[in-house]
């Protein structure tokens, strides 16, 4: 473990796809630990985004067998600075047929030029996103995701997290650099890593010149419409309509650079799957992979976010998909929402592989836990008269104060107590 590291959940998922699969190629937005984490478990480490470092991608486009010889596992870091990697490292597994050899990090999704085979069986995909509030020791994790879904509904506890505090640590983000920084200057990190994103990052990712102006606005556009289903149609109409000379296939491209660059991270609608006549919305939730970018697009700080409450309710979603995100990586799940033509909604549907799956409402306050009881009581019944499992626990995550149940079974759960 390297000094001064803050331990991850990514890093038991890590250690357990080491064991199943040749290489592992670890994706997320740049900043969120990928590399350090990756160095943790590492043997031998190849940082190719090092521009003195010429040699060594030399030497990895020519001649990469010379640094396979080193002790296993060897990280790839930024391995798309040398796209002809992908393939040797495939060619190696295949050969070789031995689990946990190679790391490769990315932090953007490359041209596909450089690599003509998709890896599959050979490179298995690990996301990584930002820190929960578990990991960066704003949460104490006395309710377990894990325990829930294992029918341990026993609870209790209380947040010591303030609705201030909240707003902090929602415009803070998880980003190591800004969770580690005084708090003071937090925001400022997260300010630096969205100028860089919009004027070098986005450009870098496919060489194609462009319009900041255009990019800053679409940034704008996605924090306004976090949480919601707004169409893509509407958030592309937005950003055009205020510049005649931006078309719809720029923004189009633009949406990609952010995509490719793990910026923006949707929710999928859930299905499921039973005999209803109910039709599915399938619209995805908009969403940054953390809610921090979202509120510099905006330029607001926590006084500024706290004021407009409404505001304040769909960032603390955002907060609450992330660290839902990272808690269900661990127990192999999948973050979606639900939304049916009957207008019945639930914020975040976490389903496991096995199909076992819980559902969740976010509510700023415990004054709103009977309206959001309700929608998921809704919708479990919906679910089993369709023929469907009941979901492993109904919860309404808040912001602050106590967990609890209600008499009808759904917990109460604050934020700050909500752990893997």
């Amino acid at each position: 473990m390297k000094k001064g590291y803050i331990p991850r959940i990514a890093d038991k998922v890590l250690e357990r796809m080491l064991h199943t699969t040749g290489a592992v190629l670890i994706t997320g937005p740049k900043g969120c630990g990928k590399s350090t984490t990756g160095a943790c478990q590492c043997g031998t480490e190849y940082r190719l985004q090092d521009p003195e470092n010429v040699s060594l991608r030399m030497l990895a486009s020519t001649k990469p067998s010379e640094l396979f010889k080193e002790k296993k596992p060897i990280m790839l870091d930024e391995w798309g600075e040398v796209p002809s990697l992908w393939d040797s490292v495939r060619n190696e597994v295949d050969l070789s047929d031995t689990m946990g050899e190679f790391i490769l990090t990315g932090s953007s999704v490359p041209k596909e030029d450089g690599f003509s085979h998709s890896g599959v069986d050979r490179i298995a995909p690990m996301r990584m996103y930002t820190m929960s509030l578990f990991e960066s020791g704003d949460s104490d994790g006395s309710v377990s995701l894990k325990a829930l879904f294992d029918g341990d509904h026993d609870i209790a506890g209380r947040s010591d997290l303030t609705i201030s505090d909240i707003a902090f640590l929602t415009i803070r983000g998880g980003w190591p650099r800004s969770v580690r920084i005084d708090r003071e200057y937090a925001q400022d990190v997260v300010m630096n890593y969205y100028n860089a994103t919009i004027g070098i990052d986005v450009f870098k990712v496919d060489g194609k010149k462009k319009n900041i102006e255009a990019i800053d606005r679409l940034m704008r556009s996605y924090a306004r419409n976090l949480s919601t289903m707004a169409s893509m149609k509407s958030i592309i109409q937005d950003v055009i309509s205020s510049d005649k000379l931006v078309s719809q296939t720029t923004v189009e491209d633009y949406l990609d650079s952010l995509n490719r660059l793990f910026i923006i991270e949707d929710v999928p609608a859930w299905s499921h799957n039973v005999r209803s006549k109910t039709v599915i919305r399938t619209t995805p939730k908009r969403h940054f992979v953390d809610p921090s970018l979202a509120a510099v697009s905006l330029n607001m700080n926590a006084e500024r976010l706290m004021s407009d409450m409404k505001t304040f309710g769909f960032f603390f979603e955002s907060l609450c998909v992330r660290d839902l995100r990272v808690y269900s990586d661990l127990l192999k799940g999948k973050v979606r929402h639900y939304h049916d033509s009957n207008d019945l909604e639930v914020d975040i549907i976490v389903e496991l592989r096995d199909g076992r799956w819980g559902a969740i409402e976010v509510k700023m306050g415990a004054s709103d836990v009977p309206e959001a009881e309700e929608n998921l009581i809704k919708l479990r019944d919906l679910v089993v008269e369709g023929g469907g499992n009941e979901p492993s626990f109904m919860m309404v995550l808040i912001s602050t104060g106590y967990v609890s149940v209600t008499d009808k079974g759904v917990l109460v759960v604050p934020i700050g107590c909500l752990g893997p």
